[in-house]
């Protein structure tokens, strides 16, 4: 995910995602720096991309929407992706994490790309 600090420069972290209701969702923890980035200026960017053929990809560019993960049940949701289960709700226990931030991005402002018919 792309992020801008104060002076404009881009920030780019590595972060877990799904895709819920017609958005993409990243949790970050309250107090990462990433948030008070967000919460200063919500433009961002979430490019997702395969390493394998196809070489697919998505690039969702747009102003994030934060709200409260109440009951961590997005944080669960996605370590369960990432981890499975069982190793996702470890990852995701409320007393192990603190409380997190929901970071929406319009599914609707994707732009896809697959590389199948440019491959040899």
């Amino acid at each position: 995910m792309t992020l801008y600090d104060a002076d404009g420069e881009a920030v780019v972290s590595p972060v877990w995602f799904r895709v819920n209701e017609g958005a993409f969702e990243v949790v970050m923890a309250i107090g990462d720096r990433k948030l008070a980035h967000l919460e200063r200026d919500p433009r961002c960017v979430l490019l997702v991309f395969e390493t394998v053929p196809p070489f697919r990809g998505v690039q969702v560019r747009g102003r994030a929407t934060l709200t409260q993960d109440h009951g961590a049940e997005a944080r669960l949701a996605i370590a369960s992706r990432y981890l499975g289960p069982e190793r996702g709700r470890t990852y995701a226990d409320p007393e192990r994490r603190p409380p997190g931030v929901v970071v929406s991005l319009p599914a609707a402002a994707a732009r896809t790309w697959d590389l199948q018919g440019t491959l040899p």
